[in-house]
């Protein structure tokens, strides 16, 4: 394994992503490569009283050619409180929702973020201090499809790959509210750990 890990943007990651930002010594965001549909740059995964469920944000009008760091998040209806709604609906019961609500809930209520760049790194950073987790990372400056002596995560979260076990991530099954209905589901948005284990949570990382 290399020391240095490159990975995308991303919106609530998965545990999965985590895992790299704890366990390199170094780890790149790219902001510089084109934007890749359905992936975990704009969309993350929760387990709703229903399942599984996408929560997407809405992005405005965009062309090929522009760069993640390029697109814009879209208000054109209210996607912060249909995200919160479902957020609300599917971990009002676990056990550590209440804990933490107060840190996430001004991002569904009272910001706004005009680039979609600018919420996932504003998202991740409250995030890693409620795992109380000091990961070093920086950004990328231009594209580049080849990093020398660095772990290219950026296609791994893609749509067209599924996230399994690696050498760094090894699912730890732990509680979830409706696993009693649905089962144990695995490598779901880093909130689904943290409302359930609370600050357990980096041990299942």
């Amino acid at each position: 394994m290399n020391s240095t890990a490159i990975l995308p943007t991303a919106y609530l990651a998965p545990i999965q992503y985590y895992s790299k930002l704890i366990v390199y010594n170094t780890n790149i965001i790219e902001h510089n490569e084109h934007y890749i549909k359905q992936s975990c740059r704009s969309r993350c995964h929760i387990y709703s009283p229903n399942g599984l469920q996408t929560l997407s944000i809405p992005l405005t009008k965009r062309d090929h050619r522009q760069t993640i760091k390029e697109i814009k998040v879209s208000y054109d209806y209210d996607w912060q409180k249909l995200h919160w709604r479902s957020l609300e609906s599917a971990y009002r019961r676990s056990p550590f929702f209440e804990y933490f609500e107060d840190d996430l809930h001004p991002f569904y209520h009272d910001k706004k973020f005009e680039y979609l760049i600018d919420l996932n790194e504003e998202l991740q950073q409250t995030i890693l201090a409620l795992l109380k987790v000091k990961p070093n990372y920086n950004f990328t400056e231009k594209y580049k499809a080849v990093y020398e002596n660095t772990d290219d995560y950026r296609i791994v979260f893609s749509p067209k790959a599924p996230l399994i076990s690696d050498e760094q991530y090894i699912i730890k099954p732990y509680h979830q509210v409706f696993q009693n209905k649905f089962g144990f589901i695995e490598n779901l948005s880093i909130v689904d750990l943290l409302f359930n284990e609370g600050s357990r949570a980096k041990e299942f990382i």
